[in-house]
């Protein structure tokens, strides 16, 4: 195990547990330039391990890399795989320590992530991606409601209005809900106030937005996912709110349901964690010695 990476085995090889309310503590870790490369094909691929140890190391321009025994980390595209700060380099490398003696890409949800905003494969800009995100918001998964039966009426109601009212009071807009196919009709000063808000987010942390976004399939779920409103948990329960009603009322292929969630979970979990670590920002002051 590569030291320093243990503790964050629970947020990244398995991304279960609630991110909301928490913080990632991060210690400075120590590590040689030993370097690897690696390439796959695609994220659902599998091959056998190559490695045995793996390491982080300070590259030009302050970029972190991860190194795979004697050699450098590359993307599919071929860049050198450089993250931004030292808490994401060290989470990355836990993806890689994780693996056993079959590499599982499509495990590696924050190698993914990372991936995406090297490689930037569908060449969008920020005004792009914010666009892309927002699209959501016009087919949100809280704002459509049924009429019947009155038991899922009253599960919505109960369940994702306190949601609505918190991110309608929490950003001063209004999105409200609807029981026509068509959705609600989102004011385009609604659309605007988040535009806005988006833009305060570094690309990076704006290709993990969009992924939770499109995991949940909410705008409102998401923000409040990463604002630490909700958890994980609560996060993914209410975007399977219906599916979840009509289980317990007609059950579940065994074991299926379940593999479902946890997988939900992972990819959410993993997506909120791209976001804050992506986030994060290091500055190294020189001390200044006076005579």
């Amino acid at each position: 195990m590569l030291p320093g990476l243990c503790r964050f085995h629970g947020l990244v090889s398995r991304a279960l547990v609630p991110l909301a309310g928490r913080q990632v503590e991060l210690k400075l870790l120590g590590c040689s330039a030993n370097v690897q490369r690696a390439r796959y094909a695609t994220p659902a691929t599998e091959r056998k391990k190559f490695y045995r140890d793996v390491t982080i190391s300070q590259g030009e321009g302050g970029l972190y890399e991860i190194n795979l025994d004697r050699r450098k980390l590359k993307t599919p595209g071929g860049k050198l795989f450089t993250v931004p700060n030292e808490a994401l380099a060290i989470a990355v490398a836990t993806e890689w320590d994780a693996q056993k003696d079959t590499l599982k890409f499509y495990t590696m949800h924050l190698t993914t992530l990372c991936n995406t905003a090297l490689d930037n494969p569908t060449q969008r800009d920020k005004d792009q991606i914010i666009s892309a995100a927002l699209k959501f918001l016009e087919t949100d998964t809280v704002c459509y409601r049924v009429e019947e039966p009155p038991g899922l009426v009253e599960l919505q109601k109960n369940e994702w209005d306190p949601v609505l009212e918190w991110i309608e009071k929490r950003y001063n807009v209004v999105i409200g809900s609807s029981y026509s196919i068509m959705g609600p009709q989102i004011p385009e000063e609604t659309k605007d106030s988040f535009r806005q808000h988006l833009k305060s987010y570094n690309v990076w942390s704006l290709i993990g937005l969009e992924y939770v976004i499109s995991q949940l399939k909410s705008v409102v779920l998401s923000l409040g996912l990463i604002d630490r409103h909700l958890t994980v948990e609560q996060a993914v329960l209410l975007s399977r709110l219906e599916e979840e009603y009509q289980i317990q009322h007609w059950g579940n292929v065994e074991w299926a349901h379940d593999y479902d969630m946890y997988e939900l979970r992972a990819r959410t979990a993993a997506g909120t964690l791209f976001v804050y670590l992506s986030s994060e920002s290091a500055t190294v002051k020189k001390k200044i010695l006076q005579d």
